[in-house]
Parts: C-alpha cells; sequence; structure tokens
C-alpha cells in the first residue's frame, strides 16, 4: 500500500487574515473553503491555478503563539519569470529577500519571498527544457 497524491500541508498562524491577504493578493491563490474545525481551528484552503494540493493556513489560539524558527519550512512556487514576479512586488511594496539566483546559462533560477509570521516562499523560474518535461529545472 502506497500513498496515490498529496493532497494538503498545513501552517499555523498568529494572524489569518493578513496571511490569506498575503496568499492570495502577493502569489494569487485561490480560496478554496473556509471552515472551523471540530476542535476550533479556524481553517482556510487555498491553490495555485495549476495545482490540485492545497495549503491549509490554521489559526488555533489556544495552542499558544506561533514562533517560525529561520529556515524551518518553505512552500515553492513555480514562476514563468522571477524578473516580472520581482516587479510584481515591487508595486505591492515588497521584495525578494534572497535572490535570484540563475543558473550559469540563465535558463532558469530561484528567488525567496518572506511571508507573514516568517515562513518562507520560493519562486522557481524553470528552463524552457523543463517547462517542456524534457528536464528539471
Amino acid at each position: 500500500m502506497r500513498v496515490t497524491r498529496l493532497h494538503h500541508t498545513r501552517y499555523r498562524l498568529n494572524d489569518l487574515e493578513r496571511s490569506v491577504k498575503f496568499y492570495r493578493e502577493v502569489l494569487g491563490l485561490e480560496e478554496v473553503r473556509r471552515h472551523k474545525s471540530p476542535r476550533g481551528s479556524e481553517l482556510v484552503f487555498l491553490k495555485a491555478p495549476e495545482s490540485e494540493a492545497l495549503i491549509e493556513l490554521c489559526h488555533f489560539p489556544s495552542s499558544g503563539p506561533v514562533e517560525v524558527q529561520p529556515d524551518l519550512t518553505h512552500l515553492a512556487f513555480e514562476v514563468s519569470s522571477l524578473e516580472a514576479f520581482g516587479k510584481h512586488l515591487e508595486t505591492l511594496g515588497l521584495k525578494y529577500s534572497d535572490g535570484p539566483h540563475y543558473k550559469p546559462d540563465g535558463s532558469g533560477g530561484f528567488a525567496f519571498v518572506d511571508a507573514p509570521e516568517g515562513y518562507e516562499v520560493e519562486l522557481i523560474q524553470r528552463s524552457p527544457e523543463a517547462q517542456a518535461g524534457r528536464a528539471t529545472y
């Protein structure tokens, strides 16, 4: 027996609405659903336009404050252009926290932006070959 696919991953937060706004407005994720769990957690599920996997943002104050350690975890999303995404960030008063870093041939790369609460988000620009399914990135 084995698992068949990733369904979702969860990030617990102190300020749910601030993070939902970031993931929707900065990254362009779609809010799929929102509800309260049986134990009282406020949950918001989001997804990227071309992905099936969900991100669950969770606010559960009775478990104490969230303190994200540096380099603990991150989410990674593909973008068509790191340069264009960097300009998008600038229009929102944001900037990359690291990068962009490109492959020596300039065909692909990655950068990071900090989400609320201290979580990192990696943006990956894949090479044209990778986008066509002929290489990784």
